[in-house]
């Protein structure tokens, strides 16, 4: 999959942090910003696995910040949290010179990543930031339990995982397992969130967490599309394996993310 992207770097309360900017080759007048938080099990991945869904994210329309915050992941939640809620305010201090000053704001991540955008969304919500539009979510991370059906499917090994070695690694304590941003499934108060795309996979091990997460969106009033890809897809690992091959999905995805864009709203400021 070919894509291009300029490399900066963005100041704010937390320090320094890199970022790609992704465009497209044609986008709206007033393209959405889009902050993309790379797919990984909080300490296995990198700033590189990130670069397909950015991409289509971009050919979508978007204007996509990626955001390398592997640094924060060298440390137990809240950081990495931390780090990404004040960039996403920075994007929305910057978000005239990045894209137009009335585009519309969204949150995106995979696995790891779909954890702190939807962690992301509930501070959002709750600390009062403008202009969240929407939150899109990919295979996302948000039960520590791994005791799902899909999970089960996949024989993922809760005892000796990738997964469960990103939890443990992440929550660094047990209190952190009942903080509704830290394990957004625990949440007990979901309404008044931004709008959700929920994309998972039949062969996705993620799957059946990602689908109750979105059913529980809809009983508390929130706007979801939920999306299941037939399989096979090798979700979630596809995502860091094709950064220079076209996927056999990516334009469902891709159209997926521009529908998702025209029913929220994005393209009509």
């Amino acid at each position: 999959m070919s894509s291009e992207w300029t490399e900066e770097v963005l100041d704010g309360d937390t320090g320094p942090v890199p970022v790609r900017i992704y465009r497209g080759s044609a986008h709206a007048e007033k393209p959405p910003l889009v902050l993309h938080l790379y797919g990984s099990t909080f300490f296995d991945g990198a700033f590189a696995n990130g670069q397909a869904i950015a991409t289509l994210l971009a050919r979508a329309g978007a204007v996509v910040v990626a955001a390398d915050y592997s640094k924060a992941n060298e440390h137990p939640f809240p950081k990495a949290l931390e780090l990404s809620f004040n960039l996403l305010g920075r994007l929305c201090s910057l978000r005239s010179k990045l894209a137009d000053r009335k585009s519309a704001l969204y949150v995106a991540g995979e696995e790891a990543g779909g954890n702190i955008a939807a962690g992301l969304a509930l501070m959002a919500r709750d600390q009062h930031l403008g202009g969240l539009q929407g939150q899109i979510l990919l295979s996302p991370m948000l039960d520590p339990c791994m005791a799902t059906g899909s999970f089960r499917g996949a024989e993922a090994n809760p005892k000796s995982c990738r997964w469960a070695e990103g939890w443990n690694r992440y929550l660094g304590f047990a209190a952190n397992a009942c903080h509704p941003y830290a394990v957004p499934a625990y949440c007990e108060r979901l309404a008044g969130v931004a709008p959700a795309l929920v994309l998972t996979a039949e062969d996705d091990p993620l799957r059946d967490e990602g689908i109750a997460y979105a059913k529980r969106l809809r009983r508390a009033g929130v706007k979801v599309r939920q999306e299941v890809l037939t399989g096979p897809t090798g979700w979630p690992a596809a995502y860091s394996k094709c950064r220079d091959t076209k996927p056999e999905w990516g334009e469902r995805v891709r159209g997926f993310f521009a529908e998702f864009f025209q029913e929220t709203g994005a393209f009509s400021h």
